[in-house]
């Protein structure tokens, strides 16, 4: 799996955010079992309950598309902090996570931190 190919499908994705409210643009990308890349980015909304984030427009993508398992997800914005999956967002990939799935922090600076989803997110609800 090439990792940096994942982190610039993710980067390339955040430029297509839809943030009017936050400005804060977010991109993901999610490597299936299959070997497929699916791409998302943030939409927000003004009923802010209704926004979606980055990695579940990707992972809503991938199951359209028949794809039900994934093994890694880059999550990328434009800030010098390294960007993880909020905590919805956590627990919508576990439902589709495969053992040890990869979680690529990224930031502006080209760097990433690599984590599993289970390291991420120890008491989600679901066993892994």
């Amino acid at each position: 799996m090439d990792k940096e190919k994942l982190i610039a499908e993710a980067k390339k994705a955040s430029t297509a955010a839809y943030a009017p409210y936050s400005g804060f643009q977010v991109g993901a990308a999610i490597l299936t079992e299959r070997g497929k890349i699916y791409t998302g980015c943030n939409v927000e909304n003004i009923s802010y309950g209704a926004t979606i984030c980055a990695e579940r427009t990707a992972a809503v993508k991938a199951v359209s598309e028949g794809e039900k398992r994934f093994v890694a997800v880059a999550v990328y914005a434009d800030t010098e902090d390294f960007l993880y999956p909020c905590g919805i967002c956590g627990q919508f990939l576990t439902e589709f996570a495969a053992p040890d799935m990869k979680i690529y922090a990224c930031n502006n600076k080209g760097g990433f931190e690599e984590n599993t989803l289970k390291d991420v997110m120890p008491h989600a609800f679901k066993k892994f």
